[in-house]
């Protein structure tokens, strides 16, 4: 007998499961005091999660889509039984038309509702019926923040090495231009019996004068020629827009976080061989790259190389089993995890290491909602306390609950480094203390070998028998030294 329409289906039987449903027929008003509804659901953090899980009692859970339940439940009125799905999945059509997870549970009717993460998709929608969404949704990638390169170095950097290098050249050559400059004048003043005396006589002086100018040390020089003023002069003017154009280039690499991850959207991700990226197989964002990837309407490429990627090997190269070890798998690094933005956000915010970030948000226009049964009374109630819930900004008190914006971690930084703009740490001068160091080795390393050099000289040049006449009690028969010899031997003077 075919059904009118004041007839509705209450339950069916089955020879094995029995009754599915209740045989008690429910008028619906403003509100559903007195019922209590079963409630299927899956784990994914922060949407619900275990809250207690005694032995012998039933499981407590918590999460953003708990909130959302109890703030509906206080509401209208309901209490509610929640178990979670058996096979732990959201509900993906399989060959032989069946439906498996969550979706699955609602249409043998073994459930009223079903809450999580679960987005509303067409090809659910026309199997089960959703409310009002409650949340948007969209993809993000996870990925792991660059480490901070550490380069002792990095005083260096405001300059290539090219620059250096020119640099490095342009003192003995000025210091050159110096010395013959100054012994072209030292010839016109002994042709004009003028005594003239200057620091830079020698070649090496004047480079030491040339190099002291450059440090801005100063250095003493007579610089009486016309000519030996323009090339000071110009040599003072390089040297003073080069120190400015260092110091101000230093701060700035000093101060401005540079280290940055190279991968920052989607097209970056598809357009790179270096890291690995997927999701979970069989999932909506598994099938949501794949319209994408697979519409030949799709004028943007980037989806193409994507899902080309993604289903290498029918995704058993690049995707994961489930959420957590996608997220896992990201934070070991050389891997980018393709998930819904409010889950991955989360798992950056309360990784104990803020070692990953979300980039490459996408824009979507499905959404989180509450399925139910297929034709269920109960919709357009739900539908319509949460967009009371929404307007009143309880939604949004809850997202702050679970996603802080000013959390431990910062989702805003690409980086491990700090860009906060304090003290600098050790590293960033540690090629100047190596600078000092070498310097004040090869200081002591030249000192020995002129001590060594000096006194190799004075053994030949003093004669045989003044030698044995050092052993002399008596200090009238030691001999003279020469000038040059008498510096290295500091013991003589207390003889």
């Amino acid at each position: 007998m075919s059904k009118t329409k004041e007839e509705s289906q209450l339950a069916t039987w089955d020879s094995e499961k029995g009754l599915n449903g209740s045989l008690q027929e429910r008028r619906l008003g403003s509100d559903l005091q007195g019922l209590t509804l079963k409630v299927v659901t899956v784990l994914e953090e922060p949407f619900v999660m275990v809250a207690e899980n005694i032995l012998g009692q039933p499981k407590r859970y918590k999460g953003f889509s708990i909130d959302v339940l109890d703030a509906l439940s206080k509401n209208l009125g309901f209490k509610y039984e929640i178990y979670q799905s058996p096979d732990g999945r959201y509900g993906q059509q399989l060959h032989n038309s069946s439906w498996n997870g969550m979706i699955g549970e609602l249409i043998n009717k073994r459930a009223d509702l079903a809450i999580s993460a679960i987005t509303i998709t067409p090809e659910r929608e026309s199997v089960v019926d959703f409310s009002k969404r409650y949340m948007d949704y969209s993809v993000g990638i996870l990925i792991k923040k660059p480490e901070e390169k550490i380069n002792i170095f990095s005083l260096f950097a405001p300059f290539d090495f090219a620059v250096w290098a020119c640099i490095a050249a342009a003192i003995p050559v000025v210091g050159v231009l110096i010395f013959v400059l100054n012994r072209i004048q030292a010839v016109r003043a002994q042709n004009s019996s003028q005594s003239t005396a200057s620091a830079s006589s020698t070649l090496h002086s004047a480079i030491w004068i040339v190099y002291g100018a450059f440090v801005q040390q100063g250095g003493e020089s007579a610089v009486n020629s016309m000519a030996m003023r323009i090339v000071m002069g110009s040599w003072w003017l390089f040297t003073l827009i080069v120190c400015s154009s260092y110091t101000a280039n230093l701060a700035a690499f000093l101060t401005v976080n540079r280290m940055d991850n190279p991968i920052r959207t989607f097209q970056d991700l598809s357009k790179q061989m270096d890291v690995s990226y997927g999701t979970v197989r069989d999932s909506a964002v598994y099938e949501y790259f794949k319209a994408k990837g697979t519409n030949p309407l799709e004028q943007d490429s980037t989806f193409a190389e994507l899902w080309k990627t993604i289903s290498k090997n029918n995704g058993a190269d690049n995707c994961v089993a489930n959420p957590s070890e996608g997220i896992r798998k990201a934070k070991k690094g050389n891997y980018a995890f393709l998930w819904d933005v409010a889950v991955v956000e989360y798992a950056a915010l309360t990784d104990d290491e803020c070692s990953v970030t979300v980039i490459g948000n996408s824009i979507s226009s499905k959404g989180y909602g509450i399925a139910l049964q297929h034709g269920s009374p109960y919709r357009d109630l739900f539908s319509q306390r949460i967009l009371e819930l929404q307007e009143a900004g309880y939604l949004d008190v809850f997202k702050e609950k679970w996603w802080p914006r000013m959390g431990r971690c910062d989702l805003n930084s690409h980086t491990n480094a700090q860009t906060d703009g304090k003290a600098l740490k050790l590293h960033s001068f540690a090629g100047v203390f190596c600078i000092l160091a070498v310097g004040l080795l090869l200081a002591c390393l030249v000192a020995a070998l002129e001590l060594w050099w000096s006194s190799n000289r004075c053994h030949q040049e003093t004669p045989k028998e003044s030698r044995y006449s050092l052993g002399s009690s008596s200090t009238a028969n030691i001999p003279t030294l020469p000038h040059h010899c008498a510096s290295t031997l500091p013991w003589r003077d207390h003889l």
